[in-house]
C-alpha cells in the first residue's frame, strides 16, 4: 500500500536584490491585472447568463498579450499569471457551492502581493531557489531544514504590507504522522478574560497582543492620518510604519496560538469546541476589539488541520447549546446568567460553579455524546422553575 505524505508549507524570509524586487513587483502587478481582467471578463458574461470557465480565461489571456495594450504582460514569467486564473477559478467553484462570497476585484493598495510558481517556472537544487526570469537564486534565510530530501511541487512568493519579503515552498512532509492513540479528552470555552478554559480546570491567560502595543499603534496611525493624501513618499513611509506594528501583533498572536495548538493536540485524542459564529459577534461594537485580538477562528482553523496531520478528532457543538447555564453535576439549566456573574451556585444539587469551567464540561459531556451516538446534546433535566432544558435540534445559522 502506497503511503501518502502530509502536503506542508514551508515561508521563509529572504532579501532579493532590487533587481529581483523590480522583476517580482512587475509579476504582482502583472498577476493583478489578469486577475482583475478575468473577473471582469467572468462577471459580464454572468450578467448574460453565461458560464466562462478556466479555458477560456487562459485563451482571453494569450489574446491579452497580443495587445498593445497589454504586451508587457510577456515580460513576466507566464506561469504565475495562469496560477492566476486557476485561483480565480477556485474562488468561482467555492462561490457557486456557496462557500464562499462573490470574488472581489484585487486592490493595489489593500489586496495581498504574492505570485505562485509551478515546477516549471523555478529551479530548486542544492538548497538554493531560482525563479524563472532571474539569473541569481534568492537569499533564503534558512530558519529551519525543509524535510530530508523535500522537493517542493510549488513556490509561492509575497510580500507583507510591513515590506518584508516571504517565500513559501509546499513539500510532501513524512514527519507528519499520526500520533499514538490516547483516552484524553478535553472541553474547551474560549473568552476574553481567558484566552481558554479547559474541563480540566486549567485556565490560559489572554495575552491581549493587541492591546500591549495599542499606544505604539496609534501613534503610528496619527502620523499617517496626518500626511497628504495620495501615492507620496512620506506617506508610503507612514503607512509601512503603521504595518510593522500590526505585523508585530499578528507574529507573536500566531506564534502564541500555534504553541497553544500543538500543545492540546498532542495531549488529547478528542478537543471539544464551540461552534461559534466569530463574525457575527464581532458586529458587538464593545466586544469586537477584543474578540478580533483573541483570534478564535485563528486558533479553530489551526486545531482542525493538526488534528487531521496526527490523527485527533474535533468536535464543534452547536452554538446554542447553553453549556454556561447548565449544572454540569447534576444537569439542571438555569433561567438567565448575565455576563458578569462568573461564579455561580446550582438552585438543586448546591455545587458552585465557575461559569467558564463549567462551560467547558458541559461541551466536553457534549461532544462525547455526538461521538458516541450522534445526539446533538446530552438529555437534560427541567430546571426549578419549570423551564424545559432539554435542546431541540435547531438549525444552524450561516456563518
Amino acid at each position: 500500500m502506497k503511503t501518502t505524505h502530509v502536503k506542508r508549507a514551508f515561508k521563509y524570509r529572504f532579501r532579493p536584490t532590487d533587481a529581483q524586487a523590480a522583476e517580482l513587483s512587475r509579476t504582482f502587478g502583472c498577476v493583478r491585472k489578469v486577475y482583475n481582467l478575468a473577473l471582469a471578463a467572468r462577471t459580464e458574461a454572468w450578467t448574460r447568463q453565461e458560464r466562462v470557465n478556466y479555458n477560456q480565461t487562459s485563451a482571453m489571456l494569450t489574446a491579452w498579450k497580443k495587445t498593445g495594450e497589454l504586451a508587457y504582460l510577456n515580460e513576466v514569467s507566464s506561469v504565475p499569471l495562469q496560477q492566476a486564473l486557476r485561483h480565480l477559478q477556485t474562488a468561482f467553484a467555492n462561490f457557486f457551492g456557496k462557500r464562499a462570497m462573490y470574488p472581489r476585484f484585487k486592490s493595489r493598495k489593500k489586496s495581498r502581493k504574492s505570485a505562485e510558481y509551478t515546477t516549471s517556472a523555478f529551479r530548486f537544487r542544492d538548497g538554493k531557489l531560482t525563479l524563472a526570469k532571474m539569473a541569481e537564486p534568492l537569499d533564503i534565510v534558512w530558519s529551519r531544514p525543509l524535510p530530508e530530501g523535500a522537493s517542493p511541487s510549488t513556490v509561492t512568493v509575497s510580500q507583507d504590507a510591513a515590506g518584508r519579503w516571504y517565500v513559501s515552498l509546499l513539500c510532501e512532509d513524512p514527519s507528519v504522522k499520526p500520533l499514538p492513540a490516547t483516552s484524553a479528552a478535553v472541553g474547551i470555552d474560549v473568552g476574553i478574560g481567558h484566552l481558554l478554559t479547559l474541563s480540566t480546570g486549567e485556565k490560559i491567560s489572554n495575552p491581549r497582543h493587541e492591546r500591549r502595543d495599542r499606544a505604539r499603534l496609534a501613534r503610528a496611525q496619527r502620523e499617517l492620518a496626518r500626511k497628504a493624501r495620495g501615492d507620496g513618499a512620506n506617506r508610503r513611509k507612514a503607512r509601512r510604519k503603521a504595518a510593522r506594528v500590526y505585523a508585530r501583533i499578528a507574529d507573536r498572536r500566531r506564534d502564541h496560538l500555534h504553541k497553544l495548538t500543538t500543545r492540546l493536540v498532542r495531549e488529547n485524542q478528542t478537543i471539544v469546541i464551540e461552534d461559534l459564529s466569530v463574525r457575527n459577534m464581532a458586529k458587538n461594537r464593545s466586544l469586537a476589539r477584543a474578540i478580533s485580538d483573541a483570534a478564535w477562528a485563528e486558533f479553530r482553523s489551526m486545531l482542525e488541520y493538526k488534528a487531521r496531520w496526527y490523527g485527533r478528532e474535533v468536535i464543534a457543538v452547536d452554538r446554542w447549546f447553553p453549556s454556561s447555564k447548565l449544572c454540569s453535576a447534576c444537569g439542571t439549566l438555569r433561567g438567565g446568567m448575565p455576563l458578569n456573574v462568573r461564579i455561580w451556585t446550582c438552585g438543586s444539587c448546591g455545587t458552585v460553579h465557575d461559569r467558564d469551567v463549567n462551560a467547558a464540561k458541559n461541551l466536553l459531556a457534549a461532544g462525547l455524546a455526538v461521538s458516541v451516538c450522534g445526539a446533538g446534546v446530552r438529555p437534560q433535566r427541567s430546571s426549578p422553575g419549570g423551564q424545559s432544558a432539554t435542546k431541540q435540534k435547531t438549525p444552524r445559522r450561516e456563518p
